[in-house]
């Protein structure tokens, strides 16, 4: 354990050329796409205001937790917030960008059979939850986590493996696209209280280790006076209840909305009958 020299400042942002690039291509082509470009798509519809906006704030977080001082904090300091940037890659980026995203956008990559019959298998309930646990689990082995931290293409790697499994993950509660759907809401519950127990079982093993699971930030240096295992447990903890907190929160958005199509569809039911009945004695007198 390092006591650290300079005081570190939140102030100070650090911007990666290929940080920058990405973020760039990435919402330069969604805005040409949903504006200019629009007319090139097969039956493009008009995209809410909203949409853009959530798409382009998930762009923003993407930029601000691979760019802003939390990177900083991450990399050099801190496991708790390398846990937080984490988090916010798997829990924030995906979903606002798929909420973005309209379906005819991305409907093209989608039209060769063979895409879209690995699409429908990856993003089946079961086999997304399987495919988000592993990778949790794996890239937080101690030696698969030091490599991401060690070298820059394993860090690269890291980062874009999370997406990619968040995105598969996400899809059967958000698909933007019919014809990959999403689960029902019944299984969408059940779905996301699942993935509460992935991240839950390793946060748990990361916040009940008595040993410095990850040796690199014991070569780093420590600040605001914790402990490297006082820091870890805290990234433990972070993963464990954040995590769980934001799955839950959105399977009780989720339950709500269940509930209130389901009350709708009783109630219209209930209306037909009642028109159907009414309709039946206007009848009756003229069949006489």
């Amino acid at each position: 354990m390092v006591e650290a020299q300079v005081a570190f400042s939140w102030w100070e942002w650090h911007f990666h050329p290929d940080v920058i690039l990405g973020v760039i291509l990435l919402e330069g082509l969604y805005l040409l796409s949903v504006g200019p470009w629009r007319r090139f798509y097969e039956e493009p519809a008009d995209v809410k205001r909203g949409q853009v906006a959530l798409f382009s704030l998930g762009v923003l977080v993407l930029f601000v937790t691979l760019a802003s001082p939390i990177h900083d904090l991450a990399n050099n300091y801190l496991f708790s917030a390398h846990m937080v940037q984490h988090l916010l890659l798997v829990l924030l980026v995906p979903p606002l960008i798929l909420a973005g995203t309209p379906d005819w956008l991305v409907r093209p990559l989608f039209r060769p059979r063979l895409v879209l019959a690995a699409a429908r298998y990856l993003t089946s309930p079961l086999i997304a939850f399987l495919v988000f646990s592993i990778v949790i689990a794996v890239w937080h082995l101690p030696e698969v986590y030091g490599w991401a931290l060690r070298t820059e293409l394993g860090h690269i790697t890291e980062h874009l493996v999370f997406i990619g499994a968040a995105v598969v993950m996400w899809w059967p509660v958000l698909s933007p696209l019919p014809e990959v759907p999403r689960a029902s809401y019944p299984v969408q519950c059940l779905y996301l209280f699942g993935l509460t127990v992935p991240m839950g079982f390793v946060g748990a093993a990361i916040t009940f280790s008595r040993r410095v699971m990850y040796e690199w930030y014991e070569t780093v240096p420590t600040l605001w006076g914790l402990t490297t295992v006082g820091d870890q447990q805290i990234g433990g903890l972070i993963m464990k209840v954040v995590g769980a907190l934001v799955l839950l929160g959105v399977m009780t958005v989720v339950f709500f909305i269940w509930f209130d199509r389901e009350e709708s569809r009783e109630e219209g039911a209930g209306g037909l009958e009642q028109s159907g009945g009414a309709q039946d004695e206007q009848q009756v007198p003229a069949e006489r």
